[in-house]
């Protein structure tokens, strides 16, 4: 009996022995197989701008010169360290908002108008990869930007941008640059922005504030309606300024007293460093109804004019400013939590109270 179990005892030894050799994996042998690498992006790429024109561009764009303020505005606002030069120098004002860094970029004048034209020679300087133009397109640019670009080796690229379509070119300029998820915020702001005037003014309908814009040292310049720089002010009042030769110049159109008394409007908004100051007290302003009745308001500024000048995307709070002061019943939103907003996605910079208090005060 016991040889027996003792045998018995020795087979199931074997047994799970066997069992346990049969379960061990063996371990991986090293992969011979090289790494994947990462894709490379192309050399160069293709792209139609806005005039129709195809455009061969690098496939990895890092240094950006612009045109013109309005361009300006827009890629800081998507892309502040691309900028390779500004057209013009920042506002003095805009130390208070921008990073230090950003000051210190080579002026290259601008494109059209403005203050001084395009410096080739520093523009060749500062090496950009591309030169972006933003904003209306001017009679014969397609042909300018190709002259330019024949002369200077550096594409030049148009991009259409008005208030109401400026969210299409921050998309644009997206997929360009490989800046999608940044430039949908940007497009979202915009387009959400506009949506909430387009129903703020469905509800006030014909009930629109008749109004007028004016500028100058003298306040007698006027934005005249239809102009590309009435853009916000015919969308959000009724524009008292219909004239036969609308100017396109920021400046607007020289006009008079007299011709102010004959359009007489319920609201007036004058431009910063106007006259608004001291209309209240002067009698020959007090016989405009809406001095007398005290219906005038100075658009805000900081870092730079609410309403445009440049008419970049700013305008979209010279939209929240105006609906909040002609149209407060409708317009029911918190300004302040607004222009925060606004100034981090923009500006890349928070608000103080103060800073607050000092542009729209």
């Amino acid at each position: 009996m016991k040889l027996r179990s003792v045998i018995s005892m020795l087979l199931v030894l074997c047994l799970l022995a066997g069992l346990s050799a049969c379960a061990k994996t063996p371990a991986p042998a090293p992969s011979s197989a090289p790494a994947a690498e990462p894709a490379k992006k192309p050399e160069t790429v293709e792209f139609t701008d806005d005039t129709g024109r195809t455009l061969t561009l690098p496939g990895e764009i890092t240094r950006i010169a612009v045109t013109g303020p309005m361009s300006q505005i827009v890629l800081f606002s998507l892309a502040p360290d691309m900028l390779a030069g500004i057209s013009n120098k920042w506002d003095p004002g805009a130390e208070d908002y921008f990073e230090a860094k950003y000051f210190n970029l080579p002026v290259l004048g601008q494109l059209y108008g403005g203050k001084g034209e395009l410096n080739l020679e520093e523009l060749l300087k500062a090496k950009p990869q591309l030169v972006l133009d933003v904003g209306e397109a001017k009679k014969g640019v397609g042909e300018d930007l190709d002259a330019l670009s024949s002369q200077t080796g550096i594409p030049f690229m148009h991009i259409d941008a008005a208030t109401g379509t400026m969210g299409e070119a921050y998309r644009k300029l997206g997929a360009l640059l490989g800046l999608k998820d940044r430039a949908e915020e940007l497009a979202a702001y915009c387009e959400d922005t506009w949506a909430m005037a387009e129903k703020i003014m469905a509800d006030v309908g014909d009930r629109k504030v008749k109004l007028l814009y004016l500028l100058g040292d003298e306040g007698l310049n006027v934005i005249a309606a239809g102009s590309y720089h009435a853009e916000i002010i015919d969308f959000l009042g009724d524009n008292l300024a219909v004239l036969d030769d609308p100017s396109s110049k920021g400046t607007g159109n020289e006009t008079d007293m007299e011709q102010l008394l004959l359009w007489d409007p319920e609201f007036i908004i004058f431009a910063h460093d106007s006259v608004a100051e001291r209309v209240g007290s002067d009698p020959t302003w007090q016989q405009l109804k809406a001095i007398k009745e005290g219906k005038y308001a100075e658009v805000p500024y900081g870092p730079y004019n609410w309403m445009g000048f440049p008419p970049s995307v700013q305008r979209y709070l010279g939209i929240l400013w105006i609906m909040k002061t002609i149209y407060p019943d409708q317009a029911d939103y918190d300004l302040r939590a607004e222009v925060d907003r606004y100034f981090n996605l923009f500006y890349h910079c928070t608000l103080t109270d103060a800073q607050y208090a000092s542009i729209v005060g």
